[in-house]
């Protein structure tokens, strides 16, 4: 079966990305518990492009079957799982690339959504927050997606992210800088 990208994330409802997010099938790796270790001789580079033994992976499937048994660890290492055993992978800045954004009303509040690399949805809230690193002159955003992972906006999604700040703090006049999703709220400077 060919695979079926979802639909452009700005004709979306939120409840259609929430079904988006819900029919993603994500292998159980937190249940398996694998025996042997080794590296995969993988890199994830900060733009998002996979590569393998040097070279890049050009097949988005097999982007999207290895990002599904990618996890990180409390010391940081990234590591691809399967039953029987667990590689290191390099990864230069974030597992994903988030490359686009909505805004879509939930409840009377805001809710963000955002695109990753791998055509997954992931709705910023409590279980995915919005995090600022680095500092004043040289920011940069991180979504927070799954199993320690995160996601780095690019620097058009950041765009428009900021675009969507700007207009909540011009509404309620003030320079704060910091946005809203899912009940929860999240600052966007370091």
């Amino acid at each position: 079966m060919p695979y079926e990208p979802p639909p452009h994330l700005a004709s979306l409802t939120l409840a259609q990305i929430a079904e988006q997010v819900e029919a993603r099938k994500l292998p159980p790796v937190e249940g398996w518990a694998p025996t042997k270790m080794g590296e995969s001789g993988m890199r994830i580079a900060a733009d998002g492009t996979w590569f393998h033994d040097g070279s890049p992976i050009n097949r988005q499937a097999m982007v999207r079957a290895f990002s599904g048994l990618l996890v990180r660890d409390e010391s940081g290492r990234h590591w691809l799982i399967s039953p029987f055993e667990m590689l290191s992978i390099e990864v230069e800045d974030a597992a994903f690339v988030a490359t686009d954004m909505v805004v879509r009303q939930e409840n009377g509040g805001p809710a963000l959504a955002f695109r990753l690399n791998t055509d997954e949805l992931v709705i910023a809230g409590p279980d995915h927050p919005i995090v600022a690193r680095g500092d004043a002159e040289t920011p940069a955003l991180y979504l927070g997606v799954r199993r320690g992972l995160d996601a780095r906006l690019n620097r058009s999604t950041y765009q428009q992210l900021a675009e969507h700040a700007l207009a909540v703090s011009a509404d309620q006049a003030d320079d704060d800088w910091t946005v809203s999703s899912m009940g929860e709220t999240f600052a966007l400077k370091p």
